[in-house]
């Protein structure tokens, strides 16, 4: 009853039935009544060497348009706060701009996508200056600990202002701290979510690593098992299509069997494959890190496939954001040749065919009957029948 009142005022309102202040359950994506996620990344230039062109530009209101037009519904944006290192014990909220520039602008882009009819994801992220591994931070003692927490809290109730202030739909507490929410030291996180919770009104998840969601011990305090899925499709260069295919089936059994297991949807706030030979084997390397590289549009192509198809089927997962496309789509002195953006190659062909595909998160597929209900429940042969001679 409570679930069926709260749809209708909210469908009477016009707002997501998330604004009316439902806490977290299980049952809360379902009452937001958004469907299934196709999301993409869309990555800051922030640096002043890059005038015009970052969050809250012209330049980025043209990402937010081939977002839409590839079929995307919502975007991803990533502020980021700067440590030195992994023992940190500050964390500077200004980020190649100052912090109150940075907010005007992530809170224009917001409005920009909104305008569109996209729907937003905050993601703050945490930038280690000595290119280490955010998961690994610590402190080093319980007085350390108390530390870095406050300036986290700090730093993550600055951007929950931004979203509460933007109407953003969902927002992640957190990106890759496996040191953190996999241990004990998790207590220090849960007072920060509950502040969060207390200043921000919509939905919450948590981006953990694709190797650590099963440890992580944040999954009750927040709306979406949140993923960055950089899940290896095979153990070995030169795998065939084929056994991606089986790769990617694997993935989603295992993806559901977690969501199935906490009563939650699960959200892969990150996939993404570089354009490169067998990159669904490493796929978490980093472009910049790799040398001698060997571009391959098809091989990422292929990639992309393999993960997306099965993960159609799968009721328990919500969708997906792709890593990544830049806030200026012409500014290709953002990655390399080889990196992660899907703009303009063989895997935005996917994307674009995956996004027009019916997710099992939508519900039932009415219009179409059989065949479409087919396409979503044989997912792993979408890419190839849907776009024959792609990849020969």
């Amino acid at each position: 009853m409570i679930s069926t009142v709260v749809i209708l005022v909210a469908a009477l309102s016009g707002l997501p039935a998330v604004r009316l202040g439902l806490r977290p359950t299980a049952d809360a994506w379902r009452w937001s009544g958004s469907g299934a996620i196709r999301g993409v990344t869309i990555g800051p230039i922030e640096s002043v060497r890059h005038p015009d062109r970052g969050y809250g530009s012209a330049a980025c209101e043209r990402a937010l348009d081939e977002a839409k037009a590839m079929g995307a519904t919502w975007v991803s944006l990533t502020p980021f706060g700067r440590v030195h290192d992994l023992t940190p014990e500050g964390i500077d909220l200004s980020f190649e701009a100052p912090f109150e520039d940075n907010r005007k602008n992530v809170l224009t882009t917001i409005r920009q996508a909104h305008e569109r009819g996209l729907h937003v994801m905050l993601v703050p992220h945490l930038w280690v200056e000595s290119g280490e591994w955010r998961a690994l931070i610590d402190p080093g003692s319980d007085e350390g600990w108390a530390r870095w927490s406050d300036a986290y809290r700090t730093f993550l109730l600055a951007w929950a202002d931004v979203a509460q202030e933007g109407d953003v739909e969902l927002l992640s507490v957190g990106v890759e701290l496996r040191s953190w929410v996999t241990t004990p030291r998790v207590e220090l996180m849960k007072p920060i979510v509950a502040d969060v919770r207390s200043r921000f009104k919509g939905l919450l998840t948590y981006s953990a690593n694709w190797d650590d969601a099963e440890l992580t011990l944040l999954w009750d305090w927040v709306d979406l098992v949140g993923i960055n899925g950089f899940y290896p499709l095979a153990d070995r260069d030169g795998a065939p299509r084929e056994v991606l295919e089986l790769g990617g089936v694997r993935v989603a059994e295992q993806i559901a069997r977690l969501g199935n297991d906490l009563g939650k949807p699960v959200l892969l706030t990150e996939i993404g494959y570089t354009t490169r030979k067998d990159p669904a084997i490493r796929p978490w390397e980093w472009p910049e890190a790799l040398s001698n590289v060997q571009v391959d549009e098809a091989a990422q192509a292929e990639a992309y496939a393999a993960l997306i198809g099965p993960l159609l089927a799968e009721e328990t997962v919500a969708g997906f954001f792709v890593w990544r496309y830049y806030a200026d789509p012409d500014d290709v002195s953002q990655e390399s040749a080889w990196g992660f953006s899907p703009r303009g190659k063989l895997a935005e062909v996917v994307l674009r065919d995956a996004f027009g595909a019916h997710f099992a998160a939508d519900g039932e597929y009415l219009i179409g009957g059989f065949a479409g209900r087919h396409r979503a429940r044989t997912p792993w042969r979408y890419g190839w029948e849907s776009s024959p001679g792609l990849f020969e």
